[in-house]
């Protein structure tokens, strides 16, 4: 199943390709900076049709035309971010991808994330291990000193954006430097191959984070929310990702009310 999917993902990404000579017309949806375009939903429609042809009996949750089944905890449950980094897709960034993730009675067993534009395909079953193009990956041992900061700013919440930056200024003075790409899978991904080794952001909707989390865990690294509260599937959460450098004293600078 999971070499199906992958098929899937990667064939579905031609929709995202068409876009790199065009002009990309866009909506708004509630929040700021919060787009949508045709391609999302197209990519969206054509991966609901191909995987429920892999899986029947599976329910979907996705991003864009408030296409979600009922949470129910039971069961499979594909949850979908036809393209995650929107923004940057609509700037021809490059820094955008799929990402799928699959449940089974509410927990993560299988993982894909791929950016079609660097060829980078990144996977994960539960239990056996993460991959980059065939090739295991493992996340980074370095200390924080010794670090590189990756966060998301939760565009869509305002109130956010002031907390967000305190944060990474804090970790910004204690490690070598920090990035912002734009893309919450592509930074889980990241810190999966230990590109880089500490992520945050003070919300995220579970189709940003359903495949990259597992992908995460099954590299060796940890992934929870602020103040260590469990991973669920059912509503948006803060999101804290690191590799095996990262201390929990490292970490106490985390507020806990996110």
């Amino acid at each position: 199943m999971l070499e199906q999917i992958k098929n899937a993902v990667i064939e579905t990404s031609h929709i995202m390709l068409e876009a790199a000579d065009g002009e990309i017309d866009t909506l708004s949806k509630e929040g700021h900076a919060n787009f949508v375009t045709k391609y999302d939903s197209r990519v969206q429609k054509e991966l609901f049709d191909r995987l429920a042809e892999i899986l029947p009996e599976a329910k979907f949750m996705g991003e864009e035309d408030n296409a979600s089944s009922s949470f129910t905890g039971k069961g499979y449950l594909f949850i979908i971010d036809p393209i995650d980094g929107t923004t940057n897709f609509i700037r021809q960034n490059q820094a955008s991808c799929i990402s799928v993730g699959l449940l089974k009675d509410g927990e993560s067993v299988l993982g894909v994330v791929y950016n079609p534009y660097k060829k980078e395909l990144f996977y994960a079953e539960k239990g056996k291990g993460a991959f980059r193009n065939g090739t295991p990956i493992r996340v980074s041992e370095e200390p924080l000193s010794n670090s590189i900061l990756l966060f998301g700013t939760s565009p869509y919440y305002e109130e956010l954006a002031r907390p967000a930056f305190d944060i990474a200024y804090h970790y910004f003075r204690k490690c070598l430097d920090l990035r912002r790409s734009g893309s919450a899978a592509i930074d889980l991904c990241d810190i999966a191959c230990g590109r880089a080794d500490l992520y945050f952001e003070l919300r995220l909707s579970p189709w940003d984070y359903a495949a990259g989390s597992l992908i995460i865990k099954e590299a060796g690294g940890h992934i929870h929310g602020c103040g260590q509260t469990a991973l669920q599937f059912e509503h948006p959460q803060s999101i804290i990702a690191y590799g095996k450098g990262i201390t929990s004293e490292d970490l106490s600078y985390f507020p806990t009310f996110f």
